[in-house]
């Protein structure tokens, strides 16, 4: 198998910190997204949309959409599980995985996109108050986050989840690109990032 990357995108960050959870190791090619590579003819006919992680298969098939590889891997290689343990765990764990993504990363992801110049390349068309709306909708994701971090260690209940990815990622890609920034007032959010960043899968 081989990995389609982006070091500094937040989505195949995801697949690489759940493949280096899960003890994993597959080779990655890397495709600039800033210089366009991603609308190359020979990734379009891996990804007709243009986006990474891809996931290119020992047949040649190719396995787009970062949650659907890691479930792949997670059928694949079972232990640790990630998506939960049982039918309860995986319901929990698939409601605070969305909830992740619907509000933190997809608003972070559209802050950056609209609202820095380095997206300028991606995202032409940029729209300033989008990217405010969305900066304001990541920041209330935070908040949520926060308060639910007061009573647990992880995002979905006792267990480190592919919940827990998706928030990390969305938080350290907000920092890294000045999208969004935690506020200092959100010390349970701070806590869990401490704990989360220590784990060696964060170097992925």
């Amino acid at each position: 198998m081989k990995l389609y990357d982006f070091k500094p995108a937040p989505n195949p960050r995801r697949v690489r910190i759940f493949l280096a959870e899960k003890g994993v190791a597959i080779p990655t090619v890397q495709v600039n997204l800033i210089k366009g590579e991603q609308r190359l003819p020979e990734f379009v006919a891996k990804n007709p949309v243009g986006r990474v992680p891809v996931l290119e298969l020992d047949d040649g098939k190719c396995l787009t959409e970062s949650m659907a590889i890691c479930r792949y891997i997670e059928e694949l290689h079972p232990n640790p599980p990630l998506f939960g343990r049982n039918l309860e765990d995986r319901a929990f764990t698939a409601m605070w995985q969305r909830i992740a993504e619907f509000e933190l990363l997809f608003p972070v992801t559209h802050a950056f996109r609209h609202g820095t110049e380095t997206a300028r390349a991606m995202e032409p068309n940029q729209n300033a108050a989008w990217a405010e709306a969305s900066r304001a909708r990541a920041l209330n994701g935070m908040r949520h986050l926060d308060s639910v971090l007061r009573e647990r260690a992880f995002v979905a209940g006792p267990d480190f989840t592919i919940a827990d990815i998706t928030a990390l990622c969305a938080v350290d890609f907000g920092a890294a690109t000045g999208a969004v920034q935690m506020p200092d007032d959100l010390q349970n959010l701070k806590r869990w990032h401490d704990a989360m960043s220590a784990r060696p899968s964060a170097k992925a």
